[in-house]
C-alpha cells in the first residue's frame, strides 16, 4: 500500500472534520496523521490527512471528497515537491548516568531542551517523519515518560497554493 499526503481546504464550519473523516472510513482507510488548522483566512481551515492505500481507491475518495459541498479544493501533497513537517515533544526521565548522552542526541538532531527539571527533560524536535522516528528509536534506548507528536503538515514547493485551486 502507497502512502498519500491531501490537503483539503474546507468551509471553517461546526461538523466538517466529521464530514471528512467519515469518508475516509466509508472508504476504509486508516488515517495515520490527522492535523486541522485555521488557514489565513477564518473562512476556511485546512486539513491535512496522511493514510495508506492503493491508487484507484485513493482517486475515488477524491472524487467523493469533492462531491462535499463544504470542500473548496484537494491537493495531494508529495514529499519531493511539498514541505512536510511535524512536532515531537518527547519527556524523558533526567537520571545523572543518562543526561548527557540525552542531550548530545537532541544537540545532534538539532532539537532543544524546552523543561527542565530533577526528573524528567521535555525536548522538542521538528522535522518530517523520518527524523522524528529515528530520533525517536534512539531516545528508546533511555527512560521515556511520555510522546506527543503532531500529525504531518504541508505546503507545496513554490509560489502555487491550495487555495488557486479552490472552488469557492
Amino acid at each position: 500500500m502507497k502512502q498519500y499526503i491531501v490537503a483539503v481546504l474546507v468551509r471553517n464550519q461546526s461538523g466538517v472534520l466529521n464530514r471528512v473523516t467519515s469518508m475516509f472510513r466509508r472508504r476504509q482507510f486508516n488515517i495515520d496523521m490527522l492535523t486541522v488548522c485555521e488557514t489565513e483566512s477564518p473562512d476556511y481551515s485546512r486539513i491535512t490527512v496522511r493514510f495508506h492505500g492503493d491508487p484507484r481507491t485513493k482517486q475515488q475518495l477524491i472524487d467523493q471528497l469533492y462531491k462535499l459541498p463544504i470542500v473548496c479544493s484537494i491537493q495531494e501533497l508529495k514529499p519531493d515537491s511539498a514541505v512536510c513537517r511535524e512536532l515531537l515533544l518527547l519527556k524523558v526521565a533526567n537520571e545523572p548516568n543518562t543526561r548527557s548522552d540525552i542531550l548530545a542526541a537532541v544537540e545532534a538532531y538539532e532539537g532543544k531542551s524546552v523543561d527542565y527539571t530533577r526528573d524528567s527533560i521535555v525536548i522538542q524536535l521538528t522535522g518530517d517523519t523520518g527524523r522524528i522516528n529515528a530520533f525517536i528509536n534512539l531516545m528508546r534506548d533511555y527512560n521515556i515518560l511520555e510522546i506527543c507528536r503532531t500529525g504531518v503538515v504541508a505546503l507545496e514547493r513554490g509560489s502555487g497554493t491550495i487555495r488557486q485551486e479552490a472552488n469557492s
